[in-house]
């Protein structure tokens, strides 16, 4: 039996909020990003991206780019599409997102809705 997790999803166009929502599962995943998507892992964090994002010529994320890049990793021009984030822990399987994250996205992008 599968757990929902608290994810933080970044949509590409900038006049969307962004929205935390419970995630459970690839299903979940492909719905939320539109098809097969790829992740980044890093510490207690898990980055998913559409695995299509740059040939299926998926608009920039530049929200996604920017919470990641204060988090230490260089996109460049990789995040396209919508971006869900989820935490990650010690076994790389997902958890919540983590709360440090979720401060600065609020930070940066202001309160993202409930789902």
């Amino acid at each position: 039996m599968s757990t929902a997790h608290t994810a933080l999803i970044v949509p590409p166009r900038l006049g969307e909020p962004l929205r935390v929502v419970p995630v459970e599962g690839p299903d979940s995943l492909k719905d939320l990003l539109g098809g097969d998507f790829e992740s980044v892992a890093r510490g207690d964090w898990h980055l998913y991206l559409n695995a299509e994002g740059t040939t299926g010529d998926l608009p920039a994320n530049l929200r996604a780019a920017q919470l990641m890049h204060d988090c230490g990793l260089d996109l460049a021009g990789a995040a396209r599409g919508p971006a869900v984030i989820l935490g990650r822990d010690a076994k790389g399987k997902d958890t919540n997102i983590p709360e440090h994250l979720l401060r600065r996205a609020e930070e940066l992008f202001g309160t993202p809705q409930a789902a």
